[in-house]
């Protein structure tokens, strides 16, 4: 089963006022999903953001910002490049296809040379 790992793109730190104790120290983070398995590595097109107040430590949600946060929020999203979409295969993928590969060619010899047709 494929695992989710959220990976950090950007962090920023916004000069905005938190909504909650009003103080200037929020910082913006932008994750990119990637879904990680003993197979596959797959990176996926899906980016999430989080602002967070590093005093109190309250997650800003979108309905509690200001204009002045939307204002920041427009410009950093605007500047992450997230990784395109991609599927890498891992080793063991590659270590078990080799396998198989392998023992096709072995079997199809076999057959063909005549050890295996007195069992089929």
């Amino acid at each position: 089963m494929a695992r989710e790992q959220q990976i950090v793109i950007k962090e920023s730190i916004l000069n905005n006022n938190c909504p909650e104790c009003f103080n200037q120290e929020l910082k913006l983070t932008f994750f990119q999903k990637h879904l990680i398995s003993r197979f596959y590595h797959k990176t996926t097109n899906e980016v999430s953001q989080e602002i967070r107040c590093n005093k109190c430590g309250s997650l800003i949600y979108p309905v509690q910002w200001t204009k002045d946060i939307e204002r920041s929020f427009d410009y950093f999203q605007k500047m992450i490049s997230p990784e395109p979409r991609s599927l890498r295969f891992s080793r063991l993928t590659y270590g078990l296809l080799v396998f198989l590969l392998v023992l096709i060619g072995a079997l199809s010899y076999l057959y063909y040379a005549g050890y295996l047709t007195a069992w089929l």
